[in-house]
C-alpha cells in the first residue's frame, strides 16, 4: 500500500461513516458478512490495506517514532468506518436480536436481495472466468452451504475460548459471503456475545475485542496476498462463499427442535401470497433496488475518493 496522505472531504468522511454502519449491520445478523457490504460500497481493498498497515504503525508506536507512525498509518479512514461499525453494533445489537426472534423473515428477504444483486458485482471482478476459477467457485458455494447446515455446537464460556471466537469470527467478517456472526452460531457464542455486550460484560468485551484485534490482523496479510497474487481465484472463491450463504438467508423457513437448546432449520417456498410473504418479498425487492443505487452511487464518487 502506498503511503500517500488523505485527501479526503468531510462530506467523503461522512460516506465513510454511513459504509461503516451497513457493514456493522450486515455483520450483527447472521448469515451476512460486513465484508459483503465493504465490496459492494468499493471500500473493500482499502479496508483490508488498512488493517494490514496497523503492524507497521504498532511497530513505530511502540519504538516512540510517532509522527512517522500516523503519517504512514491511514487512521482517519479506519477511524470513520469503525465509527461506523461500532454505532450500527451498539444502536442496532438489540433491534436485529428482537426482528431475528419476531420477525426472521423480514431480515433475512432484505439481506437476500442484497447479497442476490452483490453477487454480480463481485462476478464482474474476475477478469477470466476459466475452468479453474469457476470449479473454485462451486466448491466454496457447496463447502458454504454444507457448513451452514451444521448445527450449532455448545462450547465453553471460558475467556480462552471467548478469544478464540473472535479471532475467528472477524476473519469470517471481512470475507464477503461468509458470516462472522454465523461463525459465532456455530461455536455456540452468538447470543452469548450479544448478551455480554448488551449487559456491558466489559471482560468478556475486551477479550472478545483482543482476540478480534490479533485475528483481523494477522489474517489481512494472507488475504491481500491471495488477492495480489492469485486474484480471480480468490474473488472467485469468495463468490462461491457468497452463493453458498444464501442458504442461510433464505426468508422462509421451518423450525424442528432437536434439542432442549437448540432447533434445525429447513428452507421451504411460501405457502401462498400471503401479506407477510408479500411484505418480504417487497423488501427483497428493496434490497436489490439499494445495491444498484449503491453501485451507482459508488461509481459516480469514485475519481473524488483518493486511496490511503
Amino acid at each position: 500500500m502506498e503511503n500517500t496522505p488523505q485527501q479526503r472531504t468531510l462530506k467523503d468522511y461522512l460516506r465513510l461513516v454511513l459504509s461503516g454502519v451497513f457493514i456493522g449491520s450486515a455483520d450483527v445478523v447472521p448469515g451476512v458478512s460486513g465484508g459483503t457490504m465493504a465490496f459492494i460500497l468499493g471500500i473493500y481493498d482499502e479496508l483490508i490495506d488498512s488493517i494490514r498497515a496497523a503492524v507497521p504503525f504498532l511497530k513505530n508506536f511502540f519504538t516512540l517514532r510517532w509522527r512517522e507512525a500516523f503519517e504512514v498509518f491511514p487512521w482517519r479512514f479506519l477511524l470513520a468506518v469503525g465509527l461506523g461499525i461500532g454505532v450500527a453494533i451498539l444502536s442496532l445489537a438489540n433491534f436485529i436480536h428482537w426482528a431475528l426472534e419476531e420477525h426472521p423473515s423480514y431480515i433475512y428477504a432484505l439481506f437476500f436481495g442484497l447479497i442476490l444483486a452483490s453477487i454480480d458485482a463481485v462476478r464482474r471482478r474476475v477478469k477470466s472466468w476459466n475452468f479453474l476459477n469457476l470449479g473454485m467457485a462451486a466448491l466454496a458455494a457447496i463447502g458454504a452451504y454444507l457448513l451452514i447446515g451444521l448445527s450449532p455446537a455448545e462450547t465453553p464460556e471460558d475467556l480462552w475460548f471467548i478469544f478464540l471466537s473472535g479471532a475467528v469470527a472477524i476473519c469470517a467478517m471481512i470475507l464477503p459471503g461468509i458470516s462472522g456472526a454465523f461463525i459465532l452460531v456455530l461455536l455456540g457464542k452468538y447470543k452469548y456475545v450479544i448478551g455480554a455486550l448488551l449487559a456491558l460484560d466489559i471482560p468478556v468485551i475486551l477479550v472478545f475485542m483482543l482476540g478480534a484485534a490479533v485475528g483481523i490482523i494477522a489474517f489481512s496479510n494472507v488475504l491481500r496476498w491471495l488477492l495480489d497474487h492469485y486474484h480471480d481465484l480468490t474473488v472467485a472463491l469468495l463468490l462461491g462463499f457468497m452463493l453458498g450463504a444464501l442458504r442461510k438467508i433464505w426468508p422462509w423457513k421451518v423450525y424442528e427442535p432437536i434439542s432442549e437448546a437448540f432447533t434445525r432449520e429447513t428452507n421451504i417456498m411460501p405457502s401462498g401470497l400471503t401479506p407477510d410473504v408479500l411484505a418480504a418479498i417487497g423488501l427483497m425487492v428493496l434490497g436489490v433496488a439499494l445495491i444498484f443505487f449503491v453501485e451507482a452511487y459508488a461509481a459516480r464518487h469514485a475519481s473524488k475518493s483518493p486511496q490511503a
